[in-house]
């Protein structure tokens, strides 16, 4: 069983920043999985952004919008996962998954490397929302509590820098 690190917080928290820069001393293999299925061109725009932070770091990009649990991932191998909020989307509104499908999805990635690195939106308040995307908020913040529960770690950023939640991270990696 491999380690699981949660890091979370509103989009342009530093999140992925902070998540990349955390793998970059890892000596094994290094997998960046991506959720994202773009949408727009601040889609493509992000995507493009993190594409770029993360040159030169030795990951190699699996671009997996679902099926994570199948990821062609190495025992001995560092996992950062970008992001749940993408994933848990995709599995509901594409296959009419649930978050506990997805939780279970994680748990067999995690199981499969040495450590995942999971980035996720949080903070998001339902009832700011109505329909579908109040039960997706919901269902996020089920989900991020399950995983912060299974974490050996969590950290929330602010202002760019992590705030511990659980555990130690440099104890993880």
């Amino acid at each position: 069983m491999g380690a699981l690190i949660l890091i979370s917080r509103a989009n342009d928290s530093g999140k992925s920043r902070w998540a990349e820069e955390l793998l970059r001393p890892f000596s094994g293999e290094k997998y960046y999985i991506a959720t994202m299925v773009p949408q727009t061109e601040d889609n493509h725009l992000r995507i493009e952004k993190h594409r770029r932070q993360r040159e030169g770091m030795g990951f190699r990009t699996l671009e997996l919008p679902c099926g994570i649990d199948r990821a062609p991932v190495s025992p001995e191998s560092a996992v950062l996962l970008e992001d749940v909020s993408n994933l848990l989307g995709n599995a509901i509104f594409s296959q009419g998954k649930t978050w506990e499908n997805v939780y279970q999805e994680l748990m067999r990635l995690r199981d499969g490397c040495t450590l995942l690195c999971a980035v996720t939106i949080s903070g998001l308040r339902p009832e700011d929302y109505g329909g579908e995307t109040a039960a997706y908020i919901r269902d996020l913040n089920a989900l991020n509590d399950r995983l912060t529960a299974a974490a050996d770690a969590a950290v929330k950023m602010h202002d760019g820098r992590p705030v511990p939640v659980k555990g130690e991270v440099r104890g993880v990696i």
